[in-house]
């Protein structure tokens, strides 16, 4: 396994950024003029060949960054090697905004949605992403959803389950991209989260899920979303947890 830090939260560098595992790469270039999505294709677009290339020599990527939309370089560089994985995606958001959907206008809140095609294409088109089919995506949990994300999810093919359902929607024979937002946490076990949200799966149920998913699927590369404050020792909280995806695999 190789762990890859990506310093950013969208296209704002976070060099102090908190991680719980040491990296053994960073990545982190100067991002020229453009847009936000300009700007993230040009870093997600490094991702995704960093990606690659472990991939293609044998190992498992471990990328950490501060946000879920590196997701989108990471599962491109899973095309590139010549994998089209399925997505086992824990968060206590649903991720699958549109800039019309979304009250906020966050971006943070769309990389599902682009995944399977929708929302703004800058990225995808510049970076050779393709699309992810909807029945291969598994939501877990995705508790907090707006009123236009539920309305989208009752009519889409992609599936949701509780954590303490995950065994019964993994796909089968399938290489997996496993992401952990680590905000599906309950906010009692972890402080200092970006964007919190209460009445959720507790630390060690989470990491059960995690585990269950490591040893039932081909897991061939795995992102963390380091959503926390600097300061609130979200890091250490998760080490632990963190330390197991890096044995799993």
């Amino acid at each position: 396994m190789t762990v890859i830090a990506v310093p950013f939260h969208l296209d704002e560098h976070l060099p102090a950024l908190e991680l719980p595992l040491a990296p053994q790469r960073s990545i982190a270039p100067e991002l020229g003029p453009g847009s936000p999505w300009e700007r993230m294709a040009v870093l997600y677009d490094e991702v995704a060949d960093a990606v690659a290339a472990d991939v293609t020599a044998g190992r498992v990527p471990l990328v950490l960054s501060g946000d879920c939309t590196t997701s989108l370089g990471v599962v491109a560089g899973l095309q590139r090697a010549g994998l089209d994985p399925a997505l086992v995606w824990f968060d206590g958001h649903g991720d699958v905004q549109t800039p019309e959907t979304s009250a906020s206008g966050y971006l943070g809140g769309m990389p599902v949605r682009q995944l399977v095609g929708g929302a703004d294409r800058t990225v995808a088109e510049r970076i050779g992403l393709r699309v992810v089919p909807e029945p291969d995506v598994l939501l877990v949990d995705a508790r907090d959803l707006d009123p236009p994300e539920e309305a989208y999810l009752a009519t889409s093919a992609t599936r949701r389950v509780p954590v303490a359902d995950v065994g019964t929607g993994l796909p089968p024979h399938r290489p997996v991209y496993l992401h952990l937002d680590v905000d599906v946490v309950d906010a009692r076990d972890l402080p200092g989260l970006l964007f919190p949200v209460p009445d959720g799966p507790r630390l060690p149920a989470v990491a059960a899920a995690v585990r269950h998913v490591l040893a039932s699927c081909e897991v061939v590369a795995i992102g963390l979303a380091c959503t926390w404050r600097p300061g609130s020792g979200a890091d250490r909280a998760v080490a632990e947890l963190v330390r197991e995806l890096t044995a799993g695999t």
